[in-house]
């Protein structure tokens, strides 16, 4: 009984939500003609269901909460026709009880907001990476500091192959970091499962590194949020960084910003490298070796 009461609560929630959704949406960004007769805002029930490509009375018993079990075929048509936004669409397959679809593939799209935080951040190495850690964006300071070529391969695979780097970590941190660079990448495979790329970078991660074999053997799922090295620049030397992996709202970039203790040798050989850099540098990394996913 309590199942039944509860299934019916969400289907009046359901019913709730999509009659908002509706009477808030735009005819015309819908591409529906502007009549003067208009009398409602919104769509009407019979323009959405047209849109949604369902039958008007299957959208009027979902609106009344008499249709409880929708599929995702005819949630991903009602968010389409409603022009759901990401988080709205989420909530829309949460109201039905059902889980909603993964992006197929891993994202490398820059928001307006990041591009901007590359420019204004002039004084920090900041990197942009997609949710499998290959760079696609960064700026001039952070391509001074680690060199170039240096900074264009995915991060797991250039740590676990043993490819050239500038970076250093003490045994603690290596221990640290490929931990949290696992956890993260096995929660990356959740996220998209259908991305082959993704996949063969595993797979080649597995087949080339027993260390990350054996770390993924662990089934560890996290994120990768911090992580403290030591750049050894062949001009300056040893700068002594801490690295935090900000979160992009509706995005899975990581934007990694590095910084300097204030005072400190390492800032001022961050202020000496800005002084040499280059106009910034965005766009698809250069290509990697064939055995490695390079950037989309």
């Amino acid at each position: 009984m309590r199942e039944r009461d509860g299934g019916s609560a969400r289907a009046n929630d359901l019913g709730v939500a999509l009659r908002t959704w509706r009477r808030r949406a735009d005819p015309a960004t819908a591409g529906l003609p502007i009549d003067r007769a208009r009398r409602v805002a919104g769509l009407r029930r019979e323009e959405l269901a047209r849109l949604a490509g369902m039958s008007v009375d299957y959208v009027v018993r979902l609106e009344q909460g008499r249709a409880a079990s929708p599929s995702p075929q005819i949630l991903l048509a009602l968010a389409r026709a409603l022009r759901l936004s990401p988080d709205e669409r989420r909530h829309l397959f949460l109201l039905a009880g059902r889980l909603a679809p993964a992006p197929e593939r891993v994202s490398a799209h820059l928001t307006p907001g990041v591009l901007r935080l590359l420019d204004r951040l002039d004084g920090s190495p900041v990197a942009v990476y997609d949710a499998a850690w290959t760079p696609i964006a960064w700026n001039p300071l952070h391509a001074a500091l680690a060199g170039d070529g240096d900074g264009d391969l995915n991060v797991a695979w250039r740590h676990f192959t043993g490819a050239s780097s500038r970076v250093r970590h003490t045994p603690a941190q290596t221990e640290r970091f490929e931990a949290a660079m696992v956890a993260d990448l096995r929660a990356a495979t959740a996220r998209f499962p259908g991305d082959a790329r993704l996949r063969r970078l595993i797979a080649d991660l597995r087949r080339h590194s027993p260390r990350f074999a054996g770390l993924w053997a662990s089934h560890e799922v996290g994120a990768h949020v911090a992580d403290r090295k030591t750049i050894h620049h062949p001009d300056v030397g040893d700068v002594r960084l801490d690295c935090d992996v900000l979160t992009v709202p509706d995005s899975d970039v990581h934007v990694v910003v590095c910084t300097a203790e204030p005072g400190s040798e390492a800032a001022g050989k961050l202020r000496l490298l800005s002084a040499l850099t280059e106009p910034p540098r965005t766009g698809p990394a250069p290509t990697a070796p064939r055995r490695c996913v390079a950037a989309r």
